[in-house]
């Protein structure tokens, strides 16, 4: 019978299809590899299973003469500047055998080199095997090109996550604007969910064929059969791509397991996924620390507490951070599942129980206390750990995230969150009672430009409650993906009076930008400058116009659906106006034993009473693969995360 745990030991079956290469190699390996090796196991295991190193895959890198063989792992096609690192690379070494392991099928490396015919063996593969032994400059060296999909990363026993296609984002109305404006006029998409996958740009194709391949391969390891269905233009796109694999398609008629999938667009329900609604600890975690390095899934926790070094503007830089990723421990396992699906406050407390336990064992002087949790507290149990070398050896992984929870709950950056969600409850309310433009000006008082000389005079806000320039932008999605919910009004008079709005929010918002002394990441990505020195007026205030075409789009994601269209309540009298999460309501619908067939979820495979007899009613044979999870850094681009998704599901 099918199960979770199925799929959760995919990524670990093809990670050993990699360590199976990897004996007496040099490895050099990309960052969106190395994020998925992160989850399963890290650089340890390539090191346990005989690798003699670890490097980046940059044209920097080489090796020396005592070692002939190397190991390349790449997340990208075999083309353009993939190749030529690489080539830089052999060049600079003196290898007799080069392994390259590609996550990408050969199939779409035929359709990046314009073949759309089915070919026998693997002619893209083999060519580039004869140009490994002519850069290593011997034709009777080894090479291998190999295909293993090693893009997911085991988040948690119930979340996988793929940090290769975190760039893949949901159409929005200026992509539509894009696609159109390449076709002859009669032959333009009326709507989003007019586009088909020929009328992409190439690159989007290729990546959806990517993620489907790598799909089909999950299927293909458990023998399942799947149901795809779709909620969303983008979703439904990938669905059907998975629908017409051509390996899936026998696949299915062998396959002795059951299963459905769930594709949805992520920009149906962005509420959710900029809200600060969420109780979740590693919620908040993922919020306010810093990324790590090169991912887009894990946060950098700061280790100098657990040492005797003292704090000075150099010591980030002389100590490695960690990190939420403990796949070496059973303990730190066990109490990352615990904050991933408890709510805040029991998160908190399990963390304490945790420390203390393991300080107990390890019979170090622990003071026990009772009551709040406060980071003081939780540091001072983790300092005990610098007198014993080996406990801290020990624990390591329940420790690292015992340093993320405290440095979380003392981050200058928490109380705004409590000020955002006070503001998303007042603007929930005012939905129920005011038409959109009325709800949108109560941004207005809030974009401020930080204090500077004049900052009193001004009425600058310097309090680090108040919303900064992040979290207005945040705000401001927020909104625009209710903005159908708001009271109805003339739609002339309504238009008119929100473009002048809009006028001026972008005018008040490239002052509030402009102003930063520092660029935050978000920042940096919205206006494409690196510091704020490099950011003028007019590059903030044309890079702000371009995010509110996106908001605009934003606001009408959900008008082709019928029945899913609302993820607000408003106010009785008796109950406050609140937020319904679009992907509990979509699991609601599955769910419910009584429930017709729901006409958003659209099945890509077959009928819907199929999917109820295939198994759609059983929990663990489902899986909800949003096609963006959200992290607030990634709005400019409308990336997401994976934060948010488990306050959504009411987890």
């Amino acid at each position: 019978m099918l199960t979770t745990e199925d799929f959760t030991r995919f990524p670990q079956q093809m990670w050993e299809k990699v360590l199976s290469k990897v004996k007496k190699a040099v490895v050099f390996m990309d960052d969106k590899c190395a994020e998925a090796l992160h989850w399963s196991g890290g650089a340890a295991v390539l090191l346990e299973a005989g690798a003699r190193n670890l490097k980046e895959f940059s044209s920097f890198e080489a090796c020396g003469a005592n070692e002939p063989k190397a190991v390349f792992v790449v997340s990208t096609l075999l083309k353009g500047r993939t190749v030529d690192i690489i080539k830089d690379i052999i060049s600079l070494s003196h290898f007799q055998y080069c392994v390259v392991i590609t996550t990408v099928a050969h199939s779409v490396h035929l359709l990046a080199n314009n073949v759309t015919t089915e070919m026998e063996g693997n002619p893209v593969f083999e060519q580039f095997e004869e140009k490994l032994c002519e850069w290593m400059g011997n034709m009777n060296y080894t090479a291998e090109v190999i295909r293993v999909p090693v893009v997911f990363a085991p988040v948690s026993q119930q979340l996988i996550l793929t940090p290769t296609f975190a760039h893949l984002f949901p159409l929005l109305s200026p992509d539509l604007e894009s696609i159109n404006a390449k076709r002859p006029e009669k032959k333009r998409f009326g709507s989003l969910v007019d586009i088909d996958t020929h009328s992409l740009p190439v690159e989007l194709q290729l990546e959806i064929k990517s993620l489907a391949s790598a799909l089909n391969s999950v299927f293909e390891a458990t023998g399942t059969r799947e149901e795809s269905f779709a909620v969303g233009p983008m979703s439904r796109i990938i669905a059907g791509e998975l629908a017409n694999h051509p390996q899936a398609k026998n696949r299915r008629k062998t396959a002795p397991n059951k299963a459905s999938i769930i594709f949805v667009d992520r920009t149906m329900d962005l509420t959710g996924a900029v809200g600060h609604h969420g109780d979740n600890l590693v919620e908040k975690i993922l919020t306010v620390l810093e990324p790590l390095a090169g991912h887009v899934t894990d946060v950098q926790v700061d280790m100098l507490e657990l040492t005797s070094l003292q704090r000075t503007p150099h010591s980030q830089t002389t100590l490695a951070p960690g990190c939420l990723a403990q796949t070496r421990s059973p303990a730190a396992q066990s109490l990352w599942e615990a904050m991933l699906t408890s709510k805040h406050k029991e998160a908190v407390m399990e963390v304490r129980r945790h420390l203390v336990e393991t300080a107990s064992k390890e019979k170090l002087p622990i003071k026990m206390s009772m009551g709040r949790v406060t980071p003081e507290q939780l540091c001072s149990y983790m300092q005990l750990f610098r007198r014993s070398w080996g406990a801290l050896e020990s624990h390591c992984g329940v420790l690292q995230l015992g340093l993320a929870t405290a440095q979380t709950l003392r981050h200058p950056g928490l109380p705004r969150w409590d000020a955002c969600l006070a503001f998303e409850r007042l603007l929930l309310q005012a939905l129920g009672d005011s038409e959109f433009p009325a709800v949108l000006r109560q941004l207005l008082p809030l974009m401020k430009p930080r204090g500077g000389e004049d900052s009193t005079a001004s009425g600058s806000r310097s309090r680090e409650d108040e919303c900064g320039a992040d979290e207005l932008v945040l705000l401001l999605v927020y909104l625009y993906s209710l903005a159908d919910e708001a009271q109805p009004a003339d739609q002339d008079t309504e238009e008119e009076e929100l473009e002048k709005l809009e006028r001026e929010l972008i005018g008040v918002l490239t002052l509030v930008i402009t102003r930063e002394p520092e660029l935050s990441p978000l920042l940096q990505k919205l206006t494409g400058c690196a510091n704020a020195e490099e950011l003028t007026t007019e590059r903030a205030h044309s890079a702000v116009e371009e995010m509110f075409d996106t908001l605009r789009g934003l606001s009408h994601t959900r008008d082709h659906l019928k029945q899913l269209r609302s993820v607000y309540t408003a106010s009785d009298g008796v109950h406050q106006a609140t937020y319904r999460p679009f992907l509990r309501q979509i699991l609601e619908e599955v769910f419910h034993p009584d429930r017709v067939e729901c006409p958003d979820i659209e099945h890509m495979s077959g009928g819907l009473t199929d999917l109820l007899k295939t198994g759609f009613s059983m929990f663990m044979k489902v899986l909800v693969l949003s096609t963006r999870l959200l992290r607030p850094t990634d709005i400019p681009e409308l990336l997401f995360t994976t934060q948010r998704l488990l306050p959504d599901i009411g987890i």
